[in-house]
């Protein structure tokens, strides 16, 4: 009994474990699901599905296979494969407890590269059987992401199946790594005026990664001889037996160095794939001038950046980390190799495809920055030097560098299957992607991270904006201001598990007893005295409205962005916002837009929430509001005005206006993309479009939708949200003086972390311009 109980002890759980638990419990287990591309929805979709029209493209496969890519999704489903042997840094876990791994491994596959992914978890630990089952799954995929299998065995089972299948297979913590340490090695000799085939390179560390590493520098010219590899037992010599293996055993050199601290003495690059601490910043002072240090084991490197640049000034650093620069993170890889392998039917991953990879990152990180790609960053814009050796994770510029890259490369090397014929056309549906994926968010959060910007939420005592809170402090998107009591704050972060404190970790204000109280009523009877309300209405107004308590406080610049609405109707908070912090110089009339982010789309709606029947001139200045808020997402605006008419079929005063305000629309901006009155599968669609308008001044799809009237926007964004499960984003405030957006009570605290990275991002950049 006293054993059945020490074999279920487990650790204590920290709040970060907690948070990870209920984030794969709920609201559904686990991180993927499978939905289908094609309508199901009468007896005819089921004939053409299943029996008896799926007969058609069967045939046409069984007499031509190539056809498989044209009926079937196996052209872009990837195999993420493990036997759970080496996961992460928990080890052999077996392949049941390595889902969870796999999984996470899927969805950065779909997010940063649309491929889509089934996780195959193989209960094979001898390399025979591993492979013979992976073997027999090449009808099923396109590829094989082999994924957490420990060494030597890795090596073993790569070479079998990429030998015996015609689809790509690829050791993710083998090359994933190694071309981005390569990477690296090019930027840091550039910068450094060494040349590969002449610097000398000491490991520490000798696995599967640390070898892939070596393979791929010496493909690129490092020489051998010029390598000293060591690990648990010391360097690698010729002649040591104890922990040898025959890959291991191409890097044994003929050396009388027996540690570390020896082998490091002139040393151009150290690669670290081992263990925390154990580079010791005495061993740095032996090291070649301008010295390049990977220190790549995580979550504690070799030797911490800061550590390493006392000693060593000089030193060009990258870790595995993201909190410190020239972060080696696999997602800078492996979506965009496979993206362009995928693409042009590879049937291998080669060398060079691999070589054409680690160019493409090399060459981003000299390239200077786009304005889109500046926005990734946020205030900080990189440039190419010691602290900035390789991209962001989130450039959104990887996929249309890596992807084309990678498919010429195959091309050139005979290997691929369906050749790329139009290059322009794939870069422009590559494009499409990057921008109508779940990666919009990721510029925006660039720009607020670490502004230090301090945000002001209404509903402070609200759960969602307590988790929200946490996630806004770990992710440094902004300082939180919290309106609410300290003792029902406490004790509910306490109830939600939450680690967060009032104090410590964000600022609050206390309606019942705060000591600006006096001030603040003043503030607000200046701005409201003379519109009917009393001084005694003003006191009450001040302890009890906590929209009104949090506009005043932005409006005396004690925060630069309120988040408010998450109780109440949306009118009082708009009339609150607008007695207090006012419109922005020029504008009539504020206005809500909403964004929608589906699987495959983002689309933004105007008014959803304010004007009931604007005018013409009122849509015309909500339709610029908007377009100037599109760009900060990296995105170029194409509105549509969306009627019951298709370009005059009708003349009603709602046609009418609409006509109007697009004209008005492209008198003020003449290369604005803007038209209408048209139906909303014409705003989506441009052969629809073109086919009734062919000289429409909008190209593809239109990805703002403007309507006549509030009922018609927002009957239109509910609908949609809820046919799709979109992410609805929003409603963005627009006219503001200052920045505040007010929420609505179906928000989720995931939605008041986004609503308040934008709002942000907006305050940083309105910084920046002024």
């Amino acid at each position: 009994m006293q054993q059945d109980q020490g074999q279920n002890e487990r650790p204590a759980r920290s709040d970060l474990d907690e948070q990870a638990l209920f984030y794969h419990r709920h609201p559904k287990p686990g991180k993927l699901a499978i939905r289908a591309t094609k309508p199901l929805g009468n007896q005819r979709d089921l004939a053409l599905a299943y029996s008896p029209g799926v007969a058609a493209p069967c045939l046409e496969i069984a007499a031509d296979p190539r056809l498989a890519a044209d009926f079937t999704s196996r052209s872009n489903l990837v195999a993420v494969i493990s036997n759970g042997t080496a996961v992460l840094g928990l080890g052999n876990i077996g392949p049941l407890a390595s889902k969870p791994v796999m999984e996470g491994k899927a969805v950065l596959f779909k997010k940063f590269a649309d491929i889509d992914v089934f996780d195959i978890e193989v209960d094979a630990l001898e390399i025979d059987r591993f492979c013979n089952t992976v073997e027999t799954l090449e009808p099923t995929f396109g590829g094989i992401n082999l994924e957490d299998i420990k060494a030597p065995e890795c090596f073993e089972i790569e070479a079998r199946l990429r030998e015996r299948m015609r689809i790509p297979v690829f050791h993710d913590d083998q090359h994933g790594t190694a071309i981005i340490v390569a990477a690296a090695v090019r930027n840091a000799l550039l910068l450094s005026s060494k040349d590969i085939g002449s610097v000398k390179i000491v490991t520490s560390g000798a696995g599967a990664a640390a070898l892939a590493c070596l393979n791929l520098l010496v493909e690129l010219g490092a020489r051998r001889e010029n390598i000293i590899c060591t690990d648990i037992d010391g360097v690698v010599y010729k002649g040591r037996e104890k922990g040898m293996d025959r890959w291991k055993g191409v890097y044994a050199v003929e050396t009388d160095k027996r540690t570390l601290k020896e082998a490091i003495q002139g040393a151009d690059i150290f690669l670290g794939l081992s263990a925390g601490g154990v580079l010791k910043p005495e061993f740095l002072e032996a090291m070649a001038p301008n010295p390049l240090i990977l220190a790549l084991a995580n979550p504690t490197p070799e030797i911490m950046p800061q550590l390493a640049k006392d000693v060593r000034p000089d030193a060009m650093i990258c870790t595995g980390r993201s909190d410190f620069p020239n972060q080696v993170n696999n997602v800078i890889c492996f979506p965009f190799i496979f993206r362009g392998a995928l693409d042009c039917g590879a049937r291998a991953i080669t060398e060079g495809m691999k070589k054409a990879c680690v160019d493409a990152i090399a060459a981003l990180a000299r390239e200077d920055v786009s304005e889109v790609a500046a926005k990734a960053y946020g205030s900080d814009t990189p440039v190419f030097g010691p602290t900035y050796l390789i991209p962001s994770p989130f450039d959104p510029r990887l996929i249309l560098k890596i992807a084309p890259a990678v498919a010429k490369a195959a091309m050139d090397e005979g290997v691929a299957e369906r050749p790329i014929a139009d290059f322009e056309a794939y870069l422009d549906n590559l494009n499409r992607f990057v921008f109508r994926s779940g990666l919009l968010m990721k510029p925006i959060f660039g720009i607020a991270r670490r502004s230090g910007k301090r945000v002001i939420f209404s509903d402070g005592e609200d759960e969602r904006v307590l988790r929200a809170a946490q996630v806004l402090i770990e992710e440094e998107i902004c300082q939180p201001i919290l309106i609410g009591r300290p003792s029902v704050i406490g004790t509910r972060l306490e109830r939600y598990g939450l680690r967060i404190r009032p104090g410590p970790d964000f600022d609050f204000v206390n309606p019942e007893d705060d000591p600006r109280y006096r001030d603040y009523v003043d503030l607000y009877f200046k701005k409201v005295g003379r519109r009917g309300v009393n001084p005694d209405t003003a006191r009450t107004i001040v302890r009890t409205n906590t929209t009104v308590i949090g506009a005043l406080a932005v409006a005396r610049g004690e925060a630069e962005v309120l988040i408010c609405g998450l109780e109440g109707r949306y009118a009082p908070h708009v009339r609150d916002i607008q007695q207090v912090i006012g419109r922005r110089e020029g504008v009539a009339k504020f206005a809500a837009m909403s964004l929608l982010i589906g699987n495959n789309s983002a689309k933004f709606f105007l008014d959803t929430y304010v004007q009931r029947n604007p005018s013409a001139e009122e849509l015309a200045e909500m339709t610029l509001l908007a377009a100037a808020e599109i760009r900060r997402f990296g995105l170029t605006p194409k509105a549509a005005f969306v009627s019951h008419s298709n370009f005059g079929t009708d003349d009603t005063p709602d046609t009418r206006k609409l006509r109007h305000a697009v004209k008005l629309v492209r008198d003020a901006v003449p290369d604005f993309e803007v038209d209408g009155e048209m139906h909303g599968d014409a705003a989506l669609n441009e052969a629809i479009r073109r086919r009734l308008m062919p000289d429409s001044t909008l190209s593809g799809e239109a990805n703002l939708l403007v309507f006549p009237n509030l009922d018609a926007a927002n009957i239109t964004l509910n609908v949609v949200k809820s046919m799709t499960d979109a992410l609805h984003v929003g409603p963005v405030l627009l006219g503001a003086a200052s920045q505040a957006h007010i929420l609505t009570p179906s928000v989720t605290s995931r939605g008041v972390v986004n609503m308040s990275a934008i709002a942000v991002a907006a305050a940083v950049q309105s910084g920046s311009a002024s």
